[in-house]
């Protein structure tokens, strides 16, 4: 209990942001007209601030040299969820009620990649932070593997916009910074310049919360939940039971240091991620199958986060 306890008030610090944000969406503070200034702020000013300063001030950042395995290991794990998720589809599905190419593809899509950004972050903020870098990194993997192989999984096509991840403000946020240490890192950014973009990063977290809180109550209200047990529990069953034990798996067997340990932990504790929602929507799939996925295994998450944090830490080590 000692050990599980500060693991659960780190997620549930977590869980009362997005709170915070379902209550100022149904308050009418937070409206959805300001949704997508407000997200863009966040992904185009305030995460790649956030990236920026702790790249340039921790001193857990080695060497660009040592900085691929992360996102390495992050393009993998996400293309092995991809991989497990769409072959349930394909084989399974219309026994659980995806009878359709729409649902198969929406299903596997979102059971297939964790929530990598708003929920892990802070979590390590708080619980593990000498994995904050390597999370960022990771994530820059991540993100190769959702405009690659997850628009391939939901256009139907080979014709993925993993260009768009390289364009991103965040990934390039990331290049510049690990740059800058190469040269001196923060010595040769002036003061108060540093100064603001550590206030504009320190904004990040809470701000994505936020939007993440009111976005999910949006989807509880619009989702229909009719005849959705088998789905819900497939989801469940893939993306919260079967790939966190083959990512810690891997984990034990082939990760070489404890702070990339701690972030495939992170992972591997994660529900599905909610943009994954939009994609659906942009490319015309069942936008039903994917709210059952993504609200499902987040709310469930609340038990399973911190299940599988405590379980991969012993079973890591870390």
């Amino acid at each position: 209990m000692q050990t599980l306890w500060p693991v659960i008030t780190s997620v549930l610090a977590v869980f009362l942001v997005m709170g915070i944000g379902a209550i100022c969406r149904r308050q009418r503070w937070l409206t959805r007209q300001a949704d997508h200034s407000l997200a863009n702020l966040t992904a185009k000013v305030l995460l790649p601030a956030y990236f920026m300063h702790r790249i340039l001030e921790s001193p857990q950042f080695e060497s660009a040299a040592a900085a691929w395995l992360p996102p390495v290991f992050g393009f993998g794990m996400t293309a092995l969820g991809f991989a497990v998720a769409f072959t349930f589809a394909r084989s399974l599905g219309r026994f659980i009620g995806l009878d359709s190419d729409a649902k198969q593809r929406a299903f596997a899509l979102c059971a297939g990649i964790c929530n990598y950004g708003y929920i892990p972050l802070p979590i390590a903020e708080e619980s593990y932070p000498d994995a904050v870098i390597d999370l960022i990194l990771h994530n820059v993997g991540v993100d190769l593997a959702l405009w690659s192989i997850g628009i391939a999984i939901i256009s139907g096509s080979s014709g993925g916009k993993w260009r768009q991840a390289f364009l991103s403000p965040p990934f390039l946020a990331v290049i510049l910074a690990s740059g800058l240490r190469q040269f001196g890192g923060s010595a040769l950014v002036p003061a108060p310049i540093l100064d603001a973009i550590g206030k504009l990063g320190s904004c990040a977290i809470p701000m994505g919360l936020l939007l993440s809180g009111a976005i999910i109550v949006d989807f509880l209200q619009e989702s229909n939940w009719s005849g959705s047990r088998n789905v819900i529990l497939a989801a469940i069953g893939i993306r919260q039971v079967l790939l966190p034990a083959v990512m810690l798996t891997i984990a034990l067997a082939i990760v070489p240091s404890v702070d990339l340990k701690q972030v495939i932990m992170l992972q591997a504790a994660m529900p599905a991620a909610v943009f994954p929602i939009v994609l659906v929507r942009m490319y015309e799939r069942d936008t039903e199958t994917a709210l059952r996925v993504v609200l499902s295994t987040s709310i469930a998450g609340l038990l399973f986060i911190p299940l599988w944090l405590v379980a991969g830490a012993w079973w890591l080590g870390v």
